[in-house]
Formats: C-alpha cells, sequence, structure tokens
C-alpha cells in the first residue's frame, strides 16, 4: 500500500466520528456529554489534519516518471 493511503482512510475515519460525536450527541446541560461533544470536534479537526497530511505523503511519495536524456533527432 502506498505510504499515504492509510493516512488517508484514517483521518477520512476520525472526521466522520467527530462529525458523529459533535452533531448527534444534545447534552441538555449534562457536562459529561458537553465535554464528549467537545471531544468529538477535536477529533473532528485532527481527523482533517491527517487526512491533509496524508494526501501530502501520497503526492510526495509518486513515482516520477525519469527524464531521458536522448538528445538524437
Amino acid at each position: 500500500m502506498k505510504a499515504g493511503k492509510p493516512w488517508i482512510i484514517i483521518g477520512g475515519g476520525m472526521f466522520i466520528l467527530g462529525l458523529i460525536l459533535f452533531y448527534l450527541i444534545n447534552p441538555d446541560g449534562n457536562k459529561n456529554l458537553e465535554v464528549i461533544k467537545n471531544v468529538g470536534s477535536f477529533i473532528g479537526l485532527s481527523g482533517m489534519g491527517v487526512t491533509l497530511a496524508g494526501i501530502v505523503v501520497y503526492l510526495i511519495s509518486k513515482n516520477e516518471q525519469p527524464i531521458k536524456k536522448n538528445y538524437d533527432v
């Protein structure tokens, strides 16, 4: 597997988990649920960063075509 693909998958999962924790939890004054909701926003933002890092690593590690120095015309 390429170098950045697992990071992209893990980051996407973190982002989706953060969305679920942030939007599906209704705290209604419960401090513990408020903390879980705030942790969800942190996980989502961290997931976006991990995904971006995975994309960058994937693009950097792509194999480039070697430059052919053929000057015969």
